[in-house]
């Protein structure tokens, strides 16, 4: 093979697939869901309007948004045998692991496994069920008891009801259920490239979902945002956490919470909505000196390395305020992702080609035994 037109290191750049989901235009500063700036979709409409327009292409309307959340609490609970195995893990279980255990056993509980007719009805059961996973194994795990859902709160606030154990109010709420929106799609990272992948060989739904939260899992993808926050508690201070990135950069470390490999110029867009809700809990929660570091942060590696704040660095701080685990901020990465990589894994579904690259070998040739 010619190296110089048929090789790029971690595909970077190549184009794999066709899709009408999303796409970022770093340009623009645009992430486009389906036509719409995903920004604006976070500021003016929730989580569950997401889940129609991906999957259907269409925001809902009252009725069927209020149709789609009565779905969503009635698929929500997990059957006794599903807590049972998960209380059985070793309790030094990664909360990652834990979650993707959760979403393999999913896959023996659906009598219609594999049927493509049925796919948007396990979506929305996968929806339903996988924030129950994310919070009711990690309170396991801390060899609490689980949190079962509550009929009364709207999809966010009982996931996040389920994740701190504490009703929120109508302002947290909302930004959590903003950071589930950003979190939601991304076009073609690691996590859903793997996912695609899985499908690609007509693979089911459950087996896609259980390759991406491994693929999610590592530091790399997924992480950054709970090592955002045990920096942030490291340094204590502006001036202490400065000296910890300076520190950082003269080892030649990777400093978390910085950097994309799409957004190379300019700051993530989701990451100024983040940053304007860390702006308005630390008001409210009288935290402004956490505010402070994350803007100092942000200013020091401008200056020294021109890196920009991606998603997970103000993503990191909002969690904290909310009261969430830091342990957990990783898996709620995947539970808001797993819409995104469902639609995906349905759209490779519909046109569907095997995923098979090639390499460019670099090893030896002509050997004998």
């Amino acid at each position: 093979m010619d190296k110089t037109t048929t090789f790029q290191p971690g595909l970077n750049g190549v184009i794999a697939a066709e899709t009408k989901l999303s796409y970022l235009d770093v340009e623009a500063e645009e992430i486009v869901i389906r036509g719409y700036d995903l920004i604006e979709l976070a500021e003016k409409r929730q989580y569950i309007d997401l889940i129609q327009l991906l999957l259907k292409g269409r925001l809902p309307d009252g009725a069927e948004q209020q149709e789609l959340e009565e779905t969503l609490k009635l698929e929500a609970p997990l059957s006794d045998s599903l807590v049972q195995l998960l209380a059985k893990l070793p309790k030094d279980t990664h909360p990652m692991d834990a979650l993707r255990t959760g979403i393999s056993a999913l896959a023996g509980y659906d009598k219609n496994l594999g049927e493509r007719k049925n796919l948007e009805q396990t979506i929305l059961r996968l929806l339903a069920k996988i924030p129950v996973i994310t919070a009711g194994s990690y309170h396991l795990l801390q060899e609490k008891s689980i949190l079962e859902p509550d009929p009364d709160l709207s999809y966010s606030a009982n996931f996040l009801y389920m994740l701190t154990g504490r009703v929120p109010d109508e302002q947290e709420a909302s930004i959590f259920d903003q950071s589930l929106m950003v979190y939601s799609e991304h076009e073609m990272p690691n996590s859903t490239f793997t996912a695609r992948v899985i499908a690609s060989t007509n693979s089911d739904l459950y087996g896609a979902l259980t390759g991406a939260v491994a693929s999610l899992k590592g530091n790399l993808h997924g992480g950054a945002n709970e090592a955002v926050m045990h920096m942030l508690l490291e340094g204590r201070s502006v001036e202490g956490f400065r000296q910890l990135l300076l520190e950082k950069l003269a080892r030649k470390e990777k400093v978390m919470g910085f950097g994309h490999r799409v957004y190379m110029r300019k700051m993530d867009p989701r990451a100024s909505l983040m940053k304007e809700a860390l702006r308005k809990l630390a008001a409210v929660k009288n935290r402004e000196d956490l505010l402070e570091c994350c803007e100092a942060g942000e200013e020091l590696m401008k200056e020294e390395k021109g890196l920009y704040p991606n998603l997970d660095y103000y993503a990191a701080p909002v969690y904290y305020l909310l009261g969430i685990p830091i342990d957990l901020y990783t898996p709620i990465f995947f539970s808001a992702r797993t819409l995104g990589i469902c639609a995906h894994v349905a759209e490779q579904y519909t046109d569907n080609k095997l995923f098979r690259p090639r390499v460019h070998y670099t090893g030896p040739r002509g050997l004998h035994p």
